[in-house]
């Protein structure tokens, strides 16, 4: 099965909600490599690898969010993949 990898980003309210530990259960959950970091400027970034489906239903969960978040935008581009071999959160960038 052919890999993917998806650049990410999430706008709204997204930073103090627990999104970043959202991502990181989803991505253990699917069983899907990465990262994630907060941005400056109010978002969350991230890259997610593995599987279409996989990375497809992540993504789909990313535009819903954890409980306390509001998202309202989901940017995603379509990168070749780079062999990640673990989910992680990053540094704030």
């Amino acid at each position: 099965m052919p890999l993917v990898r998806a650049h990410f980003q999430v706008k709204g309210f997204v930073q103090g909600v627990g999104f970043r530990y959202f991502v990181l259960r989803q991505a253990a959950v699917l069983q899907l490599n990465g990262w994630v970091r907060n941005r400056y400027n109010g978002s969350v970034e991230g890259v997610v690898e593995g599987p279409e489906a996989e990375v497809k239903e992540f993504l789909d969960r990313c535009h819903r969010g954890p409980a306390w978040a509001e998202v309202k935008e989901v940017k995603v581009q379509y990168e070749e993949p780079r062999g990640e071999t673990t989910f992680r959160i990053r540094s704030s960038v």
